[in-house]
């Protein structure tokens, strides 16, 4: 058989496969199937969306897990829909699943640091050290909890960058987690000169922290004496806060110190260098 007649041969057997495939008595139902298919899905997807929407918003559920958990079982709704689909186009899946099994081995250790990222995806699902919008720092890197999925989170750094970091590098890293409490404490060191008037910079320290009303009685600021540095008396000033008034005290403080020691005569110490020229 030349080469021209085997073309003819396969071209005629193409056409008899879509003129089989496309007969209006298999393909109907065959559309009606698929349609079906894709449209069960659609609809499972939605409600498992809406279920797990509402289990976050009546706080039974963290908003992490909820997320990380609706979009794995809205994925595997897919691949089962994908697989229903490809049966019902004729595909032969045997040796496709057979291959799975060789291929899995291969796939296992080439995709070792994504499946370690999705447990410990899930595992910072059910620990839960941080919620969507806390602000956190993982091994020292700091930004706003933006999205978390099954493979890693990202965050909203202060000047507006976004951080990109695995599941697995979070779980990995010391997490810090500044949004998590209501209360938070300033710690701050204000320097004075050493023939200072220890009492009366402390009342007046303690007297501008009295006067915020951010400042909370309960717990109680501490003001004490802490080091004795080689060019000052330092003190440890510990207000608390709500949390979110932890920088608006903070700034206001820094400025309104320094107006407060020079209106009472208190030196702010600073590095100086003293010349004496003695005379031959």
């Amino acid at each position: 058989m030349d080469q021209t007649l085997l073309s003819q041969v396969g071209a005629d057997g193409l056409v008899n496969e879509i003129v089989v495939y496309f007969n209006p008595e298999t393909f109907i139902p065959r559309l009606i199937i698929f349609v079906a298919i894709i449209v069960i899905a659609s609809l499972l997807t939605k409600f498992v969306r809406k279920s797990f929407k509402k289990l976050q918003s009546t706080k039974r559920i963290s908003s992490i897990f909820g997320t990380l958990m609706r979009k794995t079982i809205n994925s595997i709704i897919w691949v089962i829909a994908v697989i229903f689909l490809l049966q019902d186009l004729g595909v032969n899946l045997t040796p496709v699943i057979a291959g799975l099994g060789v291929s899995g081995v291969v796939l296992s250790l080439a995709l070792q640091e994504t499946i370690a990222s999705f447990f410990c995806g899930l595992i910072i699902a059910v620990k839960r050290p941080f919620e969507i919008g806390d602000y956190v720092s993982i091994g020292g890197t700091e930004g706003t909890v933006k999205t978390m999925d099954i493979m890693g989170i990202s965050l909203t750094s202060g000047d507006n960058k976004l951080i990109t970091m695995s599941n697995k590098n979070v779980w990995g890293s010391v997490i810090i987690n500044t949004s998590a409490l209501d209360k938070r404490r300033i710690d701050m060191v204000i320097p004075v000169a050493y023939n200072t008037d220890l009492e009366k910079a402390k009342s007046v320290i303690t007297g501008l922290l009295s006067s915020y009303s951010e400042v909370l009685k309960d717990p109680e600021m501490k003001i004490e004496v802490h080091t004795l540095a080689d060019s000052s008396i330092n003190f440890i000033v510990r207000p608390w806060t709500a949390n979110a008034d932890y920088w608006t005290v903070y700034w206001r403080f820094q400025k309104e110190i320094v107006e407060a020691f020079r209106a009472n005569g208190i030196e702010i110490p600073y590095n100086k260098l003293d010349v004496n020229l003695v005379k031959a």
